[in-house]
């Protein structure tokens, strides 16, 4: 693909935007992110990336951010908005572009997540109907997750949530930007679902041990009751459909351990973060 294609992120300040825009930027190429007016995270992404103000909440107000652009990188932000504008936002993505990369999840790669839910599966089947070049990242969760317990353990030593013998395939999130990345400014990738992971099985009772012998300290977990976890989960702003599924699926975890591949190694040619690399480089966001 040409350096002067430009690439689209959408909901490109948490935490895997900017480390896409940060990819684009080293590769030389041009991206855009779209943004609302008063977007605080704007801070996070590189001052190359040009900024285009709209919302994928109205669509109309999308057309600038499109113009020119040959991909994009589309999250779509479901515990902020529900996906009712999503087959106008990707009918105004398929009159501009010729590629997306789309942050899927891996409950639509073992069949747990339902099309009727209108979440991850219901935006695929909406991708392959199009005629864009598309790829699902069908991504397991993401390493930052653990900064749900940030606060705790800034407070004390003892992480509470339920599952914690749940073991997963967390994904680094810069490994997942770049497999994104690659397909959108490369060949090869096209109306491919691929199922993105962390190198290593890790429970989330490990990964706060690992955490803790980073910032020096022992770290320990207690298991509490789901019903408690959800509660506070649904106050902390989580729609209590996925709260519920969440909690489902980490129980899940307790009795198979979460899947794993090796499409970060397979696309980008670079191994896979570790959980220790990643809680390296934030270790300052828990003290």
């Amino acid at each position: 693909m040409s350096t002067e294609s430009r690439i689209l992120i959408t909901a490109p300040t948490g935490n895997v935007g900017p480390h896409v825009a940060t990819w684009l930027v080293e590769a030389g190429i041009p991206v855009r992110a779209l943004v609302l007016e008063d977007d605080p995270g704007v801070g996070k992404l590189p001052g190359q990336v040009e900024i285009c103000h709209g919302d994928l909440a109205d669509p109309d107000t999308m057309d600038a951010a499109l113009d020119g652009v040959s991909g994009v990188f589309w999250m779509w932000p479901f515990f902020m908005l529900s996906t009712e504008t999503a087959p106008a936002v990707l009918a105004k993505i398929e009159k501009h572009a010729q590629r997306i990369a789309f942050v899927s999840s891996v409950g639509v790669h073992i069949g747990l997540e339902r099309r009727d839910n209108n979440c991850h599966a219901y935006l695929e089947e909406l991708i392959v109907r199009t005629s864009l070049d598309w790829t699902c990242l069908r991504t397991t969760g993401f390493m930052a997750n653990i900064l749900a317990f940030a606060s705790q353990i800034r407070g004390g030593d003892v992480v509470r949530f339920p599952h914690g013998a749940a073991a997963r395939t967390s994904v680094h999130e810069a490994d997942l930007a770049a497999v994104g990345a690659r397909a959108l400014t490369s060949d090869g990738h096209a109306r491919k679902n691929y199922l993105v992971t962390g190198p290593e099985v890790l429970t989330q009772q490990e990964q706060v041990h690992i955490l803790g012998e980073v910032l020096g300290r022992e770290l320990t977990w207690e298991d509490i009751h789901a019903e408690e976890a959800l509660k506070e989960l649904v106050a902390a702003g989580w729609p209590p459909s996925y709260a519920d599924g969440a909690l489902t699926y980490f129980e899940m975890l307790t009795k198979e351990p979460e899947v794993m591949s090796h499409a970060v190694q397979d696309v980008t040619g670079k191994p896979a973060r570790t959980f220790r690399q990643w809680a390296e480089e934030h270790a300052d966001r828990f003290s």
